[in-house]
């Protein structure tokens, strides 16, 4: 499956409300409220990194189509939509160690682990669109060149 627009994105993102995921040491997110708070906590820290920003909110998609082990998938599904940066961003890989040698990798690690039990008001899915008809329209003006 690839994306081809924001609004089917958007369309998947309010799917994720009331989904629930598995974290760490047990604890269940709302994969909707969660991808908003990493996406709001990557904006206080690296506001002028969009694709970041988009890689933080868009990451559980892929545990809605395909639950287990979905991120390359996600990573793939985004791609043609969002560009290279931001599936390289959602392939993050398993081992922790790795991110270490990664700002990118190692923030958006950070924010994620932090959404789960921050409590905050991270806005509207709405807010985001923007953001994403940006990242969408820059990827498509660079040809998606890897």
């Amino acid at each position: 499956m690839e994306l081809r627009s924001v609004e089917e994105l958007m369309d998947l993102l309010y799917a994720c409300r009331g989904e629930r995921s598995g974290g760490y040491g047990g604890q269940t997110a709302d994969l909707h409220g969660h991808a908003l708070r990493t996406a709001a906590l990557l904006r206080r820290r690296r506001p002028a990194d969009k694709e970041l920003q988009v890689a933080g909110l868009v990451a559980p998609v892929g545990r809605l189509l395909w639950p287990g082990a979905p991120a390359v998938r996600t990573a793939d599904a985004v791609r043609p939509l969002l560009g290279a940066r931001v599936a390289r961003l959602l392939r993050r890989p398993a081992h922790p160690e790795a991110w270490a040698h990664d700002d990118d990798l190692a923030g958006l690690h950070q924010a994620a682990e932090e959404a789960r039990t921050a409590v905050f008001d991270a806005g509207v899915l709405e807010d985001w669109r923007t953001v994403l008809e940006l990242t969408a329209a820059r990827n498509s003006r660079l040809g998606a060149v890897d």
